[in-house]
């Protein structure tokens, strides 16, 4: 299949198909990604104990802070290439794109340093509960062996998707997933190695999947071809993928910071709450990963548009995306909080760990297409050039209340549903922060679209 038929042409023509065939992919790559998650708690879960799915669920929030603000620069990498492409400028992709993938490479071994180094007294000062500590560290520092790979891979599916191409990245999951599972059920089954086991099955999945799509970069033909001998920073095409990545990074990693904090209140609750939140938030995030999908398609879709200069065209994908938002909440969050039990039930067979993670399900789905509203939305805003606010946004409306919300309601009444419905109120603040930022943003492009046409 020639790079012509992958790749969706996003500036001409009806958007609502072309929104959601190009989100599916990225729906599965996601939800594949989660399966790698999924797959080390089912395991560790029935195999090694409650202790040992308690120890792997309370890394994640950790992890995600660690490695979130490298990841932000991926934004700027789909926003940049997104707007070359659509204005046709072919240099400038290519460009785009040695830089990206220098600067993955870099990020990579940086956030594994880091976190090998770190993860422990991080560990510690999250109150994670002593009797998880030490499987914890375990998997961590293994985890972080994965980081480079995983940070390339990103960038590169970055690029893929940036020019239309959201198929290849998922058929590389698809393959490195199977891969992981395998992996998975040896060393935990076979070898007894317990949360160990788990983290380097992630280890060798990750560089399986970063090899295949960097072949792929390297065999593509056009402006996006990867050429190893012409990597090196383009200090241009660094400047715009900052411009517009680090405030994706930093909104990501505050978020996570706020994360963190309610993971260390979770902790206070002891092992079995960890497990069963643990549990409930993979349940739960296949919600929010499809909902992700429409992310990455706004900002594709807005920023080749932006680079063609269709502005009018916006407005047609910030509706689409908005009902698809409603929809994935409809659709999926109903199922989630019908058949959250036999969910649940896939991670252990724990009656306690079980009953807290329906409560907080059921608690989190009530409003979880704020959520998406507080995702998907800053995807139309950066594309259209308005990194900064869609930050200030996320900071005020969901950061700094969580952290009010900790600091002041949860200590008066500290109860797990005080504390899980922290979540959806500050997604409804963020949200509408974030809806409102949109608007803002499209008044001035129609302002810019009003004076290159009277030109």
């Amino acid at each position: 299949m020639s790079s012509q038929n992958r790749n969706i042409d996003m500036c001409n023509g009806p958007l609502f198909k072309k929104i959601f065939i190009f989100a599916l992919p990225i729906m599965a790559m996601y939800i594949l990604q989660l399966m790698f998650n999924t797959a080390d708690m089912v395991v560790v879960g029935h195999f090694s104990g409650s202790k040992a799915l308690a120890a792997v669920g309370a890394t994640g929030s950790l992890i995600n802070l660690v490695i979130t603000l490298f990841m932000g620069l991926s934004v700027g990498t789909t926003v940049v290439v997104a707007r070359d492409c659509g204005a046709g400028r072919k240099a400038d992709i290519s460009r785009s794109v040695h830089t990206s993938i220098a600067i993955s490479i870099i990020g990579g071994f940086t956030v594994m340093v880091i976190g090998i180094i770190f993860c422990k007294p991080l560990l510690k000062m999250m109150g994670t509960p002593e009797d998880i500590i030490g499987l914890s560290t375990i998997y961590m520092k293994i985890y972080f062996i994965s980081t480079p790979a995983n940070m390339v891979y990103n960038f590169a599916a970055a690029i893929l998707r940036a020019v239309g191409d959201s198929r290849r990245p998922m058929y590389y999951l698809i393959i490195a997933g199977t891969i992981h599972v395998i992996f998975n059920l040896f060393f935990v089954i076979v070898l007894n190695m317990g949360v160990a086991g788990v983290a380097s099955a992630t280890v060798i999945s990750e560089y399986i999947s970063v090899i295949l799509i960097m072949v792929c970069l390297c065999r593509c033909e056009g402006a996006i071809r990867f050429i190893p001998r012409k990597m090196c920073i383009d200090k241009h095409k660094l400047k715009d993928i900052v411009r517009i990545g680090l405030p994706a990074g930093m909104q990501g990693l505050l978020f996570s910071i706020s994360n963190v904090l309610i993971q260390s209140a979770v902790n206070s609750f002891g092992s079995i709450m960890v497990a069963s939140s643990a549990a409930a938030s993979n349940v739960e995030n296949y919600v929010g990963t499809t909902m992700n999908a429409y992310y990455n398609a706004a900002i594709s879709f807005t920023g080749q548009n932006m680079g063609a200069k269709k502005y009018n065209r916006i407005d047609t994908i910030a509706k689409v995306c908005t009902v698809l938002i409603f929809a994935t909440w409809i659709l999926l969050g109903g199922a989630t909080v019908i058949f959250g039990k036999q969910l649940l039930g896939i991670f252990t067979s724990d009656p306690e760990v079980i009953k807290l993670g329906i409560l907080r399900i059921n608690i989190m789905m009530v409003a979880y297409f704020t959520c998406g509203m507080m995702n998907v939305y800053p995807g139309l805003t950066r594309s259209m050039g308005y990194s900064i606010s869609p930050m200030i946004s996320t900071l005020v409306g969901a950061c700094l209340m969580r952290i009010l919300w900790l600091a002041t309601i949860f200590t008066w009444h500290h109860t797990e549903v005080v504390l899980f419905a922290c979540y959806p109120v500050t997604w409804a603040l963020a949200g509408i922060g974030q809806v409102g930022i949109f608007f803002y943003a499209r008044r001035k492009i129609r302002k810019v679209n009003v004076k290159e046409l009277s030109c």
